[in-house]
């Protein structure tokens, strides 16, 4: 005779978001307003679903949710813009770089 059940712990509910189109719009911008821009798809975890970061050539970056990794490949190639999955390449040492000058220098940035 069990005294105590253990009750079923629910799964959190992902309160993450697929893609909107002010996602893309971001995205987009950011690629026509910088040079060398290269985009690094993410894979989906627990916490977030797929995104993709766009690095430029001086390292500048941003990143926003993308639909799937096939929906980023799509959005490389609409934009004509390099695609490379992250877990294979890592990230490219000008990132790294960046985020290092922005953290001696925050007042320029």
């Amino acid at each position: 005779m069990a005294l105590f059940r253990r009750r079923k712990q629910a799964r959190p509910e992902s309160r993450d978001r697929t893609a909107d189109r002010a996602d893309l719009e971001h995205l987009a911008n950011f690629v026509r307003s910088r040079r060398g821009v290269e985009a690094f798809v993410e894979p989906k975890t627990t916490v977030t679903e797929t995104t993709v970061i766009l690095i430029a050539d001086d390292g500048e970056w941003t990143r926003r949710r993308i639909d799937g990794p096939d929906g980023a490949r799509r959005f490389a190639y609409q934009l004509g813009i390099p695609v490379y999955d992250v877990r294979i390449m890592g990230y490219p040492q000008r990132m790294r770089d960046y985020n290092e000058r922005r953290k001696r220098r925050p007042d320029r940035y």
